[in-house]
């Protein structure tokens, strides 16, 4: 048994008594016990390894020391119905009905508020994520890291933290000249030259478009075609134009790209609160005094006619080139200046969500942070690893928009938002993902998020059927004692492990956990659903001392289904066709 990253909900006079039962033993000061839940349910509903813990300590034999603390511990008080000891020392503790009914019957009461908790030390956070260049469409790694990062944002308000979530645009830069000399190319062949797309520089239908809009706003296409002379060749990129034309259309074309990429975002249910402009650092002076107080403490130094930092002292493999024997910038300076400047804005800590390619750029961010005088945990980085878009066990790969990968819009145009958050989100974010397109389109219960929306109908649909509004309808405790079957136990159970998910999620940034516990959770309601399929008298609605406690249960299942597809940005609809279709319950 591992030590949780987070703390179980356990009635606090267990807690109490566990606390004084290892003082009384001789435990170390400032010695917690930890509680768990046990993998296998017929374990108990709490387990500890305290005993084995203290006996390094105590120089006891672990069992010994588990023995004498479940005798210590009150059963028939503090919610404790039972201790064992287990294995070579673990304590299992089984807690009295009424914890888990007071439990329950607290959850429709807390309505919205469900599932959120408050942070033992609040922080303010900067989550920042996507980012893509405003040079293209987002492909569907993007998609992944908007999920990934709008549910990690979301878990960290939902526990107490103070979150902005920001976009950081990437409109300075070799990325955005090249921009600016694609579209004058395909503004030229549109009117008949024969030119080129500079190398390097970006292809794809999407530019035609964007080159055919710039063109028609400032009346380019009523100029007459100059198209070169047969034979002739191409017209090298570099001479499309002057300097200040190719930065008016890298900056119109930089705009209708984040326009768009911003109008996918929103239909994907993201919504940033921040955008920020990498342009801002320089017009606004920050990177040029960040050079100059680098230099001047030492940090930096010039060598080979280029500026560097001195990365290597702070951990890095090798020191970093901040601006070249050109003079220009590298992309580490703007990142650099920017990291400071949230800091400036009084962020306690900025999560970023970077893609696979920047694995090796963390340690480097850290250490030129360190550097400029920054703690270097001011920084956390979450890697999204690739996407892989699969149709009948083949990779789908390629775009017809973009020409060279699967846009998120067109993702979106075949799944729908739901169905495309849901499966970014339930696998690990640093594990390569195959998005399968086959099970994204199937709308039955093998489809994990029509699983769980599923479950959420049927509870919705129990409380249509009985004409009762289920936010009006909270029952008390003592009604909850009429729950005898062990399917009805297990599912009150789950429904209050959901805070617990909540805040371990919240603090492994793991929005998957959150997936696994609904799925978990929509399994054992349609199991305990689906009894009264086979037997009336377990139905929900059916006539008799349970009906009230069962109607209970299901509204806590609903409020909780609903809170968890929320927190996760998904719809949770109250009628789904299937539902309709079934049977009562």
């Amino acid at each position: 048994m591992t030590t949780p990253e987070y703390e179980v909900s356990a009635p606090d006079g267990l807690r109490r008594a566990l606390r004084d039962a290892v003082d009384q033993l001789g435990a170390p000061d400032g010695f917690t016990p930890h509680l768990e839940r046990p993998g296998d349910p017929s374990h108990g509903d709490l387990t500890t390894n305290a005993a084995l813990v203290l006996a390094g300590p105590l120089r006891r034999p672990p069992r010994e020391i588990a023995m004498e603390l479940a005798d210590m511990l009150p059963t028939g008080q503090s919610g404790i119905a039972a201790v064992e000891v287990a294995g070579p020392g673990f304590l299992n503790i089984r807690l009295d009905d009424d914890v888990l009914w007071e439990g329950l019957a607290g959850v429709v009461p807390a309505g919205s508020d469900w599932g959120r908790s408050a942070a033992a030390s609040s922080e303010r956070v900067n989550v920042e994520f996507v980012s893509a260049n405003p040079t293209g469409p987002l492909h569907v790694a993007h998609g992944r890291g908007a999920a990934i990062g709008d549910a990690v944002a979301s878990l960290l308000e939902w526990t107490g933290h103070s979150v902005e979530r920001e976009y950081y645009v990437n409109d300075a830069g070799r990325q955005i000249e090249l921009l600016g000399r694609s579209v004058d190319a395909r503004m030229r062949q549109a009117r008949g030259e024969t030119v080129e797309v500079p190398e390097g520089g970006y292809q794809g239908e999407y530019l035609s478009a964007v080159a055919s809009r710039i063109a028609a706003e400032s009346g380019e296409n009523s100029r007459p075609g100059t198209e070169s002379p047969a034979g002739n060749a191409a017209e090298p990129a570099e001479s499309l134009g002057d300097s200040g034309r190719i930065a008016d259309l890298a900056a119109r074309a930089a705009a209708i790209l984040r326009d768009e990429q911003a109008d996918d975002l929103d239909r994907f249910g993201v919504r940033f609160d921040n955008w920020f402009a990498e342009s801002r650092l320089f017009e606004g002076g920050e990177v040029p005094e960040l050079l100059a107080r680098l230099e001047l403490s030492g940090s930096a130094y010039r060598d080979d006619e280029a500026l560097w930092l001195r990365t290597s002292d702070f951990g890095d493999e090798k020191d970093r080139v901040l601006v070249k024997r050109d003079g220009s910038h590298t992309y580490f300076v703007s990142d650099i200046a920017y990291h400071i400047d949230k800091r400036t804005r009084q962020f306690d800590r900025s999560i970023d969500v970077w893609g696979a390619d920047h694995h090796g750029h963390v340690l480097r961010m850290r250490a030129a942070l360190e550097a400029a005088g920054v703690d270097p945990e001011f920084l956390e980085v979450i890697i999204i690893q690739l996407v892989t878009v699969m149709r009948g066990g083949e990779e789908v790969k390629m775009s017809k928009r973009a020409g060279t990968f699967v846009t998120l819009r067109e993702l979106l145009d075949e799944t729908g938002p739901d169905v495309a958050r849901y499966f970014f989100l339930m696998r690990r974010a640093e594990v390569p993902m195959a998005f399968d397109l086959d099970l994204a389109l199937d709308t039955s219960e093998k489809n994990p998020v029509y699983k769980v929306q599923y479950a959420h109908a049927r509870m919705c649909r129990i409380f249509e059927r009985a004409d009762l509004d289920p936010d009006r309808h909270a029952v008390p405790m003592r009604e909850f004692a009429a729950l005898e079957l062990p399917s009805e136990r297990e599912v009150a159970k789950a429904v209050l492990r959901f805070p617990e998910v909540v805040a371990s999620a919240a603090r492994a940034r793991a929005p998957y956990q959150v997936c696994q516990y609904l799925e978990q959770l929509a399994g054992a309601v349609n199991g305990w659903y689906h009894e009264g399929n086979l037997d009336p008298e377990k139905r929900v609605l059916a006539e008799g001392p349970a009906r009230e406690a069962r109607l209970g249960l299901a509204n806590a299942v609903r409020v909780t289904l609903r809170q968890g597809l929320r927190l996760l940005g998904l719809s949770a609809p109250e009628r789904m066709i299937r539902e309709l279709e079934e049977e009562g319950a």
